[in-house]
């Protein structure tokens, strides 16, 4: 595939988002608005683009959220993503767009979010495991997790597409809903992948370790932030081999795969945040950054 200079086109064509470019055109105050979608899917990302000679930032709502721009090259680029609850409507946008001569401009536009086509998915834990079916421990880690996605980087770590932390293939997709020992429901944060014990797992992209500890639903586990609210997060480990603070490389072994946590068997789970929604992890393969 001809790598395409904005980003979003292609996420939108790998995965999720319904490509397609709705630009605003250049009117006097000069500058431009730029979507590589025209739909997005629940659990998916799209990217918003804002140029123009005399722009010296932009900023975004959507979902309530309001969403930070960072520049890169000549433009400014916004991530919007879509909570994989979030009901399939139609929802507004608008871009705040600010001047070096201090004017200010609102851009306007109706997103369309569709149903992410989830599948469902009966899983079956050891009785041993059953104390992790206890809902308020599932809260108590997401909650934990949100509170570092609210912390967004501006440092763009990663430099061209992600990668797959391993070989193996997908085994369970993104955002299924799960029915644990017939007693809890859960939705699948990530993808699983095929790994036996013992599979090096690899850093998607370059990015800084903000956690590398054991937890008790994802169990040994390594989050990576990568900036621009991207973060991406390594689970069931049976080893770590890295620390908080330490930036990685692209391909370096994060850890081993393992059989930890809330886990039926040894694999390797991945999941990747955006502005503290899950999203698909595929979308990301195969990406070359604005």
């Amino acid at each position: 595939m001809r790598r395409l200079l904005i980003w979003a086109v292609i996420i939108g064509l790998l995965a999720g988002a319904v490509p397609a470019t709705q630009a605003h055109p250049i009117d006097p105050t000069g500058y431009q608005v730029q979507l590589d979608f025209e739909a997005l899917r629940q659990g998916t990302v799209g990217l918003v683009r804002v140029s123009g000679f005399s722009v010296a930032g932009a900023r975004m709502r959507f979902l309530n959220r309001l969403i930070a721009f960072y520049p890169r090259g000549d433009a400014w680029y916004g991530l919007v993503a879509v909570n994989m609850e979030q009901n399939p409507n139609t929802y507004p946008l608008e871009v705040f767009v600010w001047f070096e001569d201090g004017r200010r401009q609102t851009w306007t536009h109706e997103v369309t979010v569709l149903d992410g086509e989830f599948i469902r998915q009966d899983v079956t834990l050891a009785s041993n495991l059953g104390y992790l079916l206890e809902p308020e421990i599932d809260r108590a880690e997401r909650a934990r997790l949100m509170g570092i996605f609210s912390q967004v980087t501006p440092i763009h770590y990663w430099d061209g597409p992600f990668i797959k932390p391993t070989p193996g293939e997908f085994t369970s997709p993104f955002g299924a809903w799960r029915l644990y020992n017939e007693s809890l429901w859960g939705r699948h944060t990530g993808i699983d992948m095929r790994g036996a014990m013992g599979t090096p797992m690899q850093a998607t992209a370059a990015g800084r370790v903000v956690l590398a500890e054991r937890m008790d639903v994802r169990g040994n586990y390594v989050l990576l932030d990568h900036g621009w609210g991207i973060y991406s997060g390594y689970a069931h480990l049976s080893e770590i081999h890295v620390t908080r603070g330490q930036v990685v490389r692209q391909g370096q072994v994060l850890g081993i795969s393992g059989n930890t946590g809330r886990s039926s068997g040894p694999h390797i789970h991945w999941e990747m945040a955006v502005n503290g929604e899950w999203v698909d992890p595929s979308q990301f393969l195969e990406v070359s950054p604005p």
